[in-house]
């Protein structure tokens, strides 16, 4: 990759700091660099005291230890991830939703021989958000003096592999039937798994999906993808009491996070966002119809 995209501003940055940005963007897995990723390529450790008060520690004085390196792409991850936390004001905004509806869909469909993943429900209800909500499709300019509003919808998801988090971006969601989201996952999923996405393939999305599935968890706190200003969290569903106006009815349900950039999105925005995402992941069948 030898035609990263970067504005002057960030180009004269990276001279600033001895950082190459088309190595930068191969590193990095995408096309795009922004202010951010040339900082968090060149921020120092903490401190040298802290480093050796936490880190350069003899664990085997403690009894018997072995050392595993880290792969290039988990140090890229871990370093990536740092930046993100030391340079976006982020908050999590914790809600859950009702996917009664979509599970017995989704019960139905099988039995006509027809699969779909329930991620593909939540990336078409997150691409109709971010028509609806274009503050959350946007990135701050690497100035941070303006915003960026996307006029497409590229929705990453959050792969676990065992080569590291990797997260292809599935690209204009918004214009594809869920059916064909739900085999552009899979597609995608097993690609990376089999490290065979290319860089292409991952950056340049408008918000990313990070997903627990079944594992477990009642909620947590994702950590936003930048340059992206959002990121969507979803845990284990599970049956809980909801109160219908009579009586609690047994009702399946969701936990969903969202975790914003507090510079763009103010916590009015983020909870009008979920209560709208609530509402469409509670009736799919206006999304099939879509």
């Amino acid at each position: 990759m030898d035609d990263a995209i970067a504005s002057p501003s960030v180009r004269k940055l990276a001279l600033e700091h001895n950082v190459d940005i088309n190595k930068l963007a191969v590193r990095l897995g995408r096309q795009t660099i922004v202010r951010e990723d040339i900082l968090g390529s060149c921020a120092p450790a903490p401190s040298a005291s802290n480093a050796v008060q936490f880190w350069e520690v003899d664990h085997g004085k403690w009894g018997p230890v072995t050392t595993e390196p880290m792969n290039r792409m988990a140090q890229v991850a871990s370093a990536n991830l740092t930046a993100a936390q030391q340079l976006v004001p982020s908050v999590t905004h914790h809600d859950s939703a009702d996917v009664t509806r979509i599970e017995a869909l989704r019960r139905s469909l099988k039995a006509a021989q027809v699969r779909i993943s329930a991620l593909a429900f939540h990336v078409a209800v997150l691409a109709r958000c971010l028509h609806e909500f274009p503050r959350f499709n946007a990135s701050l300019s690497a100035d941070g003096k303006s915003l960026i509003l996307k006029r497409y919808v590229h929705i990453g998801i959050a792969v676990d592999t065992p080569h590291g988090l990797l997260v292809p971006v599935i690209r204009n969601a918004d214009k594809m039937y869920i059916p064909e989201i739900s085999e552009t996952i899979v597609d995608l999923a097993n690609r990376a798994r089999a490290r065979r996405i290319g860089p292409e393939e991952m950056g340049g999305g408008s918000m990313t999906i990070s997903s627990l599935g079944g594992i477990g968890g009642e909620s947590f706190t994702p950590i936003i993808n930048p340059p992206e200003v959002a990121i969507l969290g979803l845990t284990r569903t599970e049956i809980r009491p909801v109160w219908d106006g009579a009586a609690f009815q047994p009702t399946l349900m969701i936990p969903i996070d969202l975790t914003y950039d507090h510079r763009v999105i103010n916590g009015a925005n983020a909870a009008r966002f979920l209560v709208r995402y609530r509402t469409l992941i509670k009736d799919p069948d206006q999304l099939l119809m879509a």
